[in-house]
């Protein structure tokens, strides 16, 4: 089976979108460098870790968005990344008190757990679930 390896995070500004996922989700992101090689502005790139090589996720990056940023209530058009969380109320707290806002809220999902879809600082969409299998 062919599994998703990578995903990208498009940032009308960078530096803020590293900081909200690093402080809502603590990720590890550092803009990536190749010594000796010069990049434009608009070609910079980050790697982002979002937890332990060893630990069931994958990593990413986050670049300059190349084109105009998702319009206010448009539908879904797009992959949705879902970031699995202990507990969806505290990390809602944290993400809006970094910038994001509710897109969906908390709502159940039987013998799953609890979902909900926030806005993050870029206007991009992403999920986060708490597993509750009860």
């Amino acid at each position: 089976m062919n599994r998703v390896v990578h995903f990208e995070i498009h940032a009308t500004n960078p530096e803020r979108a590293t900081r909200f996922y690093s402080d809502v989700f603590g990720w590890d992101i550092k803009e990536w460098a190749v010594p000796g090689v010069e990049v434009s502005q608009e070609n910079r790139y980050w790697l982002v870790g979002t937890g332990q090589r060893d630990a069931q996720g994958i990593d990413g990056g986050l670049m300059f968005r190349r084109g105009d940023a998702p319009v206010d209530g448009q539908p879904v058009n797009a992959y949705i990344c879902t970031i699995q969380v202990d507990s969806l109320d505290e990390y809602t707290d944290k993400a809006v008190a970094a910038g994001a806002e509710v897109a969906m809220p908390k709502m159940p999902i039987k013998g799953v757990g609890w979902l909900a879809y926030f806005k993050d600082t870029e206007g991009n969409l992403f999920g986060m679930m708490e597993e509750d299998a009860g």
